[in-house]
């Protein structure tokens, strides 16, 4: 059975080939939360960040669309619940979580040891590599960046990593990966280290053109799920409703949708 989105260097070739925050407090969703009970429909809120094509972003009608989108309205059906999805700040997502203003978070959250602290998560949906992106013609690689200046977004794996690793580089962080984008293109970024997924997006675009990978696919084991309030029942509803999916070939064809389907692991 097909379980799990992982992209790996082959698939990244493949790949390249081819509205605000709701300030209302969310529902109370910790009574009716069995997805088969005859209760009265659910209403969750479900926040994403809406500048990671193609996982979650606006399209030209300003409309949220993308893989998680997709995969968010599919789960929600599944659990027969009514659900919003709004877009918010990244640093705001947890916290907004927590204030009860949200009931969940699907926006490429990675499931790390720091957030686990705050916030539990459903079982993963995706895998995840990172890249650096540079000037085509520049041979550097990961481990040729000391003392250059590398852009990311802040409070990510990808920021969490360069900090951790790679202190030797001049580490520039931004509220959103356009902005990182932007200063790469306009020179005041050397590199960029990203997600695998958005990169490869971003680098097919005429900004990206001038621009390439550097080196292989970095793998650090990092898995994204959905985060909600610790002690949710949400949780167990999240992952029976995934697995269902899973089983039925839904998720197999939202997957098809946004992604090679080589990119779905057996």
């Amino acid at each position: 059975m097909k379980t799990l989105l992982k992209f790996t260097a082959a698939t990244l070739c493949v790949s390249l080939l081819a509205a605000c925050s709701n300030d209302q407090p969310a529902a109370n969703t910790e009574a009716a939360t069995n997805p088969n009970s005859s209760t009265a429909q659910r209403e969750l809120i479900i926040a994403t960040e809406s500048s990671f094509k193609p996982f979650s972003y606006l399209d030209n009608q300003g409309q949220l669309v993308g893989f998680e989108i997709d995969l968010a309205n599919a789960l929600c059906e599944q659990m027969q619940a009514d659900c919003q999805i709004v877009s918010q700040d990244w640093d705001s997502l947890i916290p907004s979580l927590n204030a009860n203003k949200s009931d969940a978070i699907m926006a490429g959250m990675s499931i790390t040891e720091e957030r686990l602290n705050a916030v539990d998560f459903s079982e993963p949906y995706f895998d995840n590599t990172l890249v650096l992106i540079g000037k085509k013609g520049n041979t550097a690689t990961i481990n040729d960046i000391a003392g250059k200046t590398v852009a990311t977004q802040q409070a990510t794996v990808s920021a969490e990593y360069l900090q951790k690793n790679y202190p030797d580089a001049i580490i520039k962080t931004y509220d959103k990966q356009d902005n990182a984008y932007l200063d790469l293109t306009a020179g005041r970024a050397e590199f960029m280290l990203s997600d695998v997924v958005p990169a490869a997006d971003w680098l097919t675009t005429d900004a990206g053109s001038e621009f390439e990978i550097k080196g292989a696919p970095i793998d650090i084991g990092d898995k994204v799920g959905i985060a909600v309030r610790k002690d949710s029942s949400l949780k167990a509803d999240f992952d029976a409703a995934l697995a269902s999916l899973k089983t039925n070939g839904k998720y197999d064809e939202i997957v098809a949708k946004y992604f090679d389907s080589q990119a779905v692991s057996q």
